[in-house]
């Protein structure tokens, strides 16, 4: 059985995707990560940008995983599908960035609130993105994209434009869904999850 590993977004807390996790079959092998620094969750000095993150979840892929990812959670699976999509075998993007300009298509900043909420978060959360957009046309693994359509952090339209980009990738908006549809939807996200690794 192929093991499922949930990546949170900023808000890094392993928690996040248990809701939606719960409701998997139990016989499916799991792993919730969070993101040391972020949130609410607790430094740790090696841990100095999302290249560290990465690193964190390649280490736990010895062989071929599914990735279910949130928001900056996605951006980090997006990463590994491209650098080694001979250990992702199925990949679910949920309102994200996916690594592409988010201000072309309206995306609200996120930081200052995220600052209010998480005032001792990591500063390296808040550096701008310096790097070239991820080139996700060349994403192999088949890919599930769940966007709320209330979300002004990710808009549906982000997730259209990367349903256009990742060959055969399907798209599914949720009704009344915002940047934390994964919790406040879990039985129909965790649905569209089990037809997804399943198929």
């Amino acid at each position: 059985m192929t093991k499922v590993l949930f990546l949170p977004g900023s808000g890094a807390s392993p928690d996040f995707w248990k809701p939606a996790g719960a409701l998997l079959p139990a016989d499916w092998p799991k792993e919730y990560f969070g993101w040391p620094g972020l949130g609410r969750q607790l430094h740790d000095p090696a841990v100095k940008g999302i290249d560290d993150l990465i690193a964190m979840v390649v280490a736990k892929m010895e062989a071929p995983v599914d990735l279910v990812a949130q928001s900056m959670g996605g951006v980090i699976a997006a990463r590994i599908a491209l650098a080694h999509p001979h250990l992702v075998r199925r990949l679910v993007l949920t309102v994200t960035s996916g690594g592409i300009d988010m201000a072309a298509f309206g995306a609200s900043d996120w930081r200052v609130d995220y600052r209010k909420y998480f005032p001792n978060a990591a500063e390296w959360i808040y550096e701008p993105r310096t790097a070239a957009p991820l080139p996700v046309e060349r994403i192999t693994a088949p890919t599930l994209l769940i966007w709320g359509d209330s979300d002004p952090i990710s808009p549906v339209a982000v997730g259209e434009h990367l349903e256009t980009r990742i060959a055969g990738a399907r798209l599914h908006v949720v009704a009344g869904g915002d940047h934390d549809v994964a919790q406040t939807h879990p039985k129909e996200v965790a649905a569209l999850i089990a037809q997804h690794l399943t198929a």
